[in-house]
């Protein structure tokens, strides 16, 4: 019995207090052991022998079977139908038809491809193309495109795409909306305003020149603006600005510039134009005193920095402008910064007298026949 126990001990390696018991002879009762070609086979580390669960056999084999086959033709009709169409739509966008993107074929075809993907996402083999397709669909659909189109046509201020015919034809009109066409022919031609303009600038000049002794000097440019029509188009008629003429010496004394104003006043009488008018004048103007203040540096003429006088030859086009600029009534410096500004940009003087001429919605002698050509396709127009 001693030794039967120093058998037991002796099976124990040495520091192996806490081990659990050694199976008896001939181990557990019901335990298998895997028999290898030289005895038993012990399970890897880790790895129970026995007891861990194990899935049925018939589910194991088909996930295989499905992970190792291809998506089916669905999702791949799918996918290619959502890029297809999204092509689609950017070409459209880059051709600018916004009008058709958001047309019934666009929006037919846009839920022809939704369903599709969506028969593809209930396949088992075709989910992961439908989700790629999706994806695209989401990122390229009318209203995403069309939203773009629309932005960029906004930006560049090109509508051609969304009007109507009607709309297009009221663009071409060559008049003005609210004025009588036959008003526009009947009154002076740029040509006639221009060659008018030059005559009384001469005039002017030399008669400021004779009483006065001033010298001049001609500054800015002319320039023709195109006129709109009232209808979201340009007319074929123009805004006429004409060269100016400035002395090159100031003006500043109050009496003085009342002659000067005076001789000015008798030679655009001469040439069929109306007495001058004093805007910076409140006893003339009527405006009142604040906002003429504001506009001229003060409600005194005696006090001001700027006189502007102004007449013109209605019905005729023509409007005519004598301004004076005063630097010596300019107490807090203000005004000669925006003369300087603006002898910066134009090269004019600082300040004295200036004279020009500006004529609305003029036609070019050039243009007349074509103007009365393109009018017989507006009856009832104006």
């Amino acid at each position: 019995m001693v030794m039967d126990h120093e058998k037991q001990r002796a099976r124990y390696l040495a520091g192996a207090e806490g081990a659990p018991p050694v199976p008896p002879p001939g181990g557990y009762r019901g335990a298998r052991r895997q028999q290898g070609p030289t005895g038993p086979v012990q399970p890897a580390y880790g790895v129970p022998a026995y007891g861990a669960p194990q899935p049925p056999a018939g589910i194991a084999t088909a996930t295989i079977d499905a992970e190792k086959k291809p998506a089916n033709v669905l999702g791949w009709i799918a996918l290619a139908a959502s890029v297809l169409f999204a092509l689609i739509l950017l070409v459209t966008l880059l051709a600018g038809g916004t009008d058709i993107l958001y047309g019934v074929t666009m929006l037919a075809l846009q839920l022809v491809v939704v369903a599709v993907i969506i028969a593809a996402l209930f396949s088992a083999r075709g989910r992961m193309l439908g989700a790629i397709a999706l994806i695209v669909t989401i990122l390229f659909n009318v209203a995403t495109v069309g939203g773009m189109s629309a932005l960029q046509t906004s930006a560049s201020g090109n509508y051609e795409g969304v009007k109507t015919e009607e709309q297009k034809h009221e663009e071409a009109y060559p008049a003005i909306k609210g004025t009588d066409p036959q008003q526009t022919l009947s009154q002076q031609s740029l040509e006639e305003v221009r060659a008018q303009a030059d005559e009384l600038f001469a005039d002017i000049r030399a008669r400021l020149t004779d009483e006065f002794g001033y010298t001049w000097v001609e500054v800015g440019d002319e320039d023709l603006r195109p006129e709109r029509n009232g209808y979201g188009g340009e007319s074929m008629l123009v805004e006429f600005t004409s060269k100016g003429w400035a002395t090159n010496e100031p003006i500043q004394d109050y009496n003085r510039k009342l002659e000067v104003m005076a001789a000015i006043d008798d030679v655009v009488v001469d040439h069929g134009l109306w007495d001058l008018y004093a805007f910076n004048d409140p006893t003339v103007s009527g405006m009142d005193p604040t906002m003429i203040a504001k506009l001229y540096g003060s409600d005194d003429p005696r006090t001001q920095d700027t006189w502007e006088h102004y007449t013109e030859n209605y019905p005729d086009p023509l409007r005519f402008y004598a301004n004076i600029y005063d630097l010596s009534n300019d107490p807090d410096g203000g005004f000669r910064t925006a003369r300087e500004a603006q002898q910066a940009r134009t090269g004019e003087p600082l300040e004295g007298l200036q004279l020009f001429v500006i004529a609305s919605g003029v036609l070019s002698e050039a243009d007349r026949a074509e103007f009365e050509k393109k009018l017989e396709e507006y009856p009832g127009f104006d």
